[in-house]
């Protein structure tokens, strides 16, 4: 079953010659000795105002969140990416049409509540996450029980996860993780295009565009962090 489903999450980029030097060399990348430092100071040092932060982690080439940031203007985003050769191609999407209110962080998702602060992240996206399909690589997706506490940990009450995948092994799995967790489910759908109510307002990312074409339905919940809990 998850051998034989198609996802963008298979493929990666090959190495760009040079784009560790270029995306250290950039102002709009936090570098990984001083992203620590800024652990629940982001809004106020990084962006100097107190507007909503949004993180995308996993953020590929970085279609959707630069989208996000040119369309929402105040809100304020961060990109997370773990491979330098992907990461450039975001950089450079920023550098060509500058805007405010994005940066971009090079690290790894397990790291995430060391970053930041508890309460401190308005709203979180996990887009065609890498579905790591052998059971013994369970503990590195994404979506698993360890990983959603730490997002827990990091977001404010009533923050909010939207997940897509086309992967349906993946968003089987990303469901039954919920079970027991203290998250509600606020919308759940299994083929988002045909979903009325979804798709308003939906930001594709690159592997959205290539798959929804080939007629592959994409899986999507959105799921609210309880209070006080």
């Amino acid at each position: 079953m998850w051998y034989g489903q198609k996802s963008g999450s298979f493929m990666r980029l090959k190495n760009v010659k040079g784009s560790r030097e270029y995306i250290a060399a950039s102002l709009l990348v936090i570098s990984e000795e001083e992203m620590k430092g800024f652990r629940g100071k982001w809004k106020q040092e990084i962006f100097q105002n107190n507007h909503p932060l949004l993180i995308e982690i996993g953020m590929g080439k970085g279609k959707f969140i630069t989208t996000l940031a040119a369309l929402h203007p105040e809100n304020n985003y961060i990109g997370i990416e773990k491979y330098s050769s992907t990461l450039i191609r975001g950089v450079q999407k920023v550098e060509e049409n500058p805007l405010p209110n994005i940066r971009f962080l090079r690290m790894d998702a397990e790291e995430i509540a060391e970053i930041f602060d508890k309460g401190e992240v308005d709203g979180i996206y996990l887009n065609f996450s890498d579905p790591w399909p052998k059971d013994r690589h369970a503990k590195r997706r994404l979506e698993n029980k360890l990983f959603l506490r730490k997002y827990h940990e990091i977001l404010k009450d009533d923050g909010i996860i939207e997940f897509k995948t086309d992967n349906v092994a993946l968003f089987d799995f990303a469901v039954e993780e919920l079970e027991g967790e203290p998250w509600e489910i606020l919308q759940l759908t299994r083929d988002l295009h045909h979903d009325e109510a979804m798709m308003e307002g939906n930001v594709m990312t690159e592997y959205e565009e290539k798959f929804s074409a080939l007629g592959n339905p994409i899986y999507k919940y959105v799921i609210k962090k309880k209070k006080n809990s």
